[in-house]
């Protein structure tokens, strides 16, 4: 089988490696991938948004089957394009995505089919937006609409800030149109869970939940970015809390995507918040999180492949679908620097011992050296039957990678081991 995966970064990586697996599998292309993935996949120079392209290199190259892994080309309705040329895919099509799309959509889908989520007003005038936060709870939450790169969501803890994210979003455009709607939603209190699922359109399988570490600095501290570690499983996730959110959340988001005729089939993404009143939604994505997927897919035992395929052909429920009962701990290792500006082109070294379980995100091939070519750098993924010896493992392969300008957050996993200590 000729398989595609659309995206380049830490998540398709660890996309590729897990469909490797697949004894049927013969040929993997990566479009764009990075240089970090060579030795997985064949790259191709086509962006993730180049539908046209996408579409016209995979009708050439005769492939089976393709991975649309990234929020932007699911949401510009690169699984409808390829499944217009006869090629079966795993993701969404547009209609269903925008449940990550658009954050005023999602808020009120759950709104419209009572799913557990934050209070929240929606608008498309600065001024009203404006005069609303004269008075709204402080501290609130102010989300850009559309899709913003993981970093469209402000948690403002003053007036002053609230007022100066609705400007920097509505006025100086900062997110582009994804600013031109803004939501500002009641800011939620509790520990924060990932649980990515596949469905499709009639049975929702959770995978392991993880805990992902947003902050650039320790303790929590500084900007957010798209994720500076992960580990799995998630302790505040246990098996009640499970439960009421399979009853709660997971199963009326799929009926109610369904009665929207917008049945979801692909990897539905629920951020939740644990808060004092259940489990509610902070966001949904419409794809694998990263790096979520750099702990939650190293734990599969059952065949990736298999699932995407039982995916789309809309027979998960025939499956049984398994992780192993072990811990895992992922290290994002960044140039410093990260999330604003960043020095990049540091030639790395991966020993080859501890490749099979580094994910690249950014990196390029040139002249033979592996260079360092973006913010996110890579993920090193250890697991281990504890979560203790998990953290251990993946700082021990961290310790071994080199490249100049490279930082990485100290305490991934600390609030995890206190959770599960407490």
């Amino acid at each position: 089988m000729k398989i595609l995966v659309v995206g380049g970064g830490g998540r398709e990586h660890a996309i590729i490696k897990k469909i490797k697996e697949n004894k049927e599998v013969t040929e993997i292309f990566a479009l764009p991938g990075n240089g970090g993935m060579a030795q997985d996949a064949t790259c191709v120079a086509i962006g993730a948004k180049d539908i046209e392209n996408i579409v016209k290199f995979a009708v050439d190259n005769s492939i089976d089957y393709a991975v649309v892994a990234p929020d932007d080309p699911l949401v510009l309705g690169c699984v409808d394009a390829l499944n217009e040329k006869g090629i079966p895919c795993f993701g969404p099509k547009a209609n269903a995505a925008i449940i990550e799309g658009s954050k005023v959509f999602s808020k009120n889908l759950m709104k419209k089919y009572n799913i557990p989520t934050a209070q929240y007003e929606v608008f498309d005038d600065m001024e009203k937006a404006l005069t609303y936060l004269d008075t709204a709870p402080i501290p609130t939450v102010i989300k850009a609409d559309g899709l913003a790169l993981g970093k469209g969501v402000i948690i403002a803890n003053t007036r002053e800030e609230a007022k100066d994210a609705v400007k920097s979003m509505m006025e100086d455009k900062v997110f582009g149109d994804s600013g031109n709607n803004v939501v500002i939603e009641e800011f939620l209190t509790g520990p924060e869970v990932s649980v990515l699922s596949f469905t499709d359109g009639k049975t929702v399988v959770p995978m392991v939940s993880s805990m992902d570490h947003k902050r650039a600095l320790d303790n929590d501290e500084g900007l957010n970015t798209g994720g500076m570690g992960t580990v799995a499983p998630n302790p505040y996730y246990n098996d009640a809390v499970a439960k009421e959110c399979m009853d709660k959340i997971f199963i009326p988001t799929m009926n109610a995507m369904n009665a929207e005729g917008r049945t979801f089939k692909g990897c539905l993404y629920f951020g939740l918040m644990l808060t004092p009143n259940g489990p509610k939604v902070i966001e949904y994505n419409c794809r694998f999180g990263d790096p979520e997927t750099q702990v939650v897919l190293p734990l599969l035992d059952t065949d990736l492949l298999t699932i995407m395929q039982a995916v789309t052909n809309e027979t998960l429920a025939e499956l049984d679908v398994k992780f192993a009962d072990k811990s895992a701990c992922c290290v994002i290792m960044a140039s410093n620097g990260y999330p604003k500006s960043y020095d990049k082109g540091f030639e790395m070294t991966i020993p080859a011992e501890i490749s099979d379980n580094v994910y690249v995100a950014g990196a390029k091939l040139s002249d033979g050296k592996l260079l360092t070519d973006g913010g996110r750098v890579l993920g090193a993924t250890a697991i281990a039957d504890t979560l203790e010896d998990a953290i251990k493992a993946s700082y021990n392969m961290v310790e071994q990678i080199k490249f100049d300008n490279a930082y990485y957050r100290k305490d991934i996993g600390k609030k995890a081991l206190a959770a599960k200590e407490g």
